[in-house]
């Protein structure tokens, strides 16, 4: 068994799920940097789009169901932790997701099975990846299996720039802001976002990050900043 095999069939042990397409694991677990012949369509990029929106609907689908009694703004604060970069980066170390990647040997030098934006993109891929193979059932019941535990810790404060901004405007009675990708930079296996946040009635705001989340919450972070919005106080 090659180690490419091996390292699959550990993982879906680890996962407790088992694949009936193996090739859709094997995109799931492809680095863009290891999928040049194929371009973009054959790493896991198509794969995380997919997985972010299936674990948000089903993280919430289950915040809704294990509180009962939380409002919108506390469920949303839930959320907004749960399926955070750095909450998928811990998901993905947890399962050890790392091991089983493959990646161009440029990136695999450069410590990409360790950097944190690649194990949370992978991890969303992941998430997609089951949906496709088994559905939405199997990968709800994936999520909760992985991120059950954390659910249920107690709340803290949770002051990103996002939820601090969502909640000052919908105090306001404004609409959600709307984050929209401006431009994407450099490498491949290193990009560049710039991201805008609009709201009604303000100019755009923009922020840059190595991932798409983190230029949203640069992008929400200078807009707190030029409304005078304290990280700690988002109504009132």
């Amino acid at each position: 068994m090659s180690r490419k095999a091996k390292a699959r069939d550990e993982l879906e042990t680890r996962i407790a799920y088992t694949f009936a397409d193996k090739a859709t694991l094997d995109r799931a677990l492809t680095h863009v940097s290891a999928a040049r012949r194929q371009g973009r369509g054959g790493s896991y990029q198509r794969l995380e789009f997919l997985g972010d929106h299936v674990l948000g609907l089903a993280v919430s689908d289950m915040l809704y169901r294990a509180f009962p009694k939380a409002d919108e703004g506390d469920l949303s604060r839930r959320l907004a932790d749960l399926v955070r970069r750095d909450t998928c980066a811990e998901i993905a170390r947890a399962i050890d997701l790392g091991a089983a990647l493959n990646f161009g040997n440029s990136e695999s030098n450069a410590g990409g099975r360790r950097r944190t934006a690649t194990l949370a993109d992978a991890c969303e891929a992941l998430v997609g990846a089951v949906f496709v193979d088994g559905g939405y059932a199997a990968a709800a019941a994936l999520i909760e299996r992985l991120w059950r535990e954390r659910m249920l810790k107690p709340s803290g404060p949770l002051r990103d720039p996002k939820t601090v901004l969502q909640e000052w405007a919908q105090g306001r009675g404004l609409p959600t802001p709307a984050y929209r990708e401006v431009e994407r930079s450099g490498p491949d296996h290193s990009p560049k976002f710039r991201v805008a946040v609009e709201i009604a009635d303000s100019a755009p705001a923009e922020g840059t990050g190595a991932s798409k989340r983190a230029a949203e919450q640069a992008a929400a972070a200078e807009m707190l900043a030029r409304e005078g919005v304290a990280m700690d106080a988002a109504n009132g």
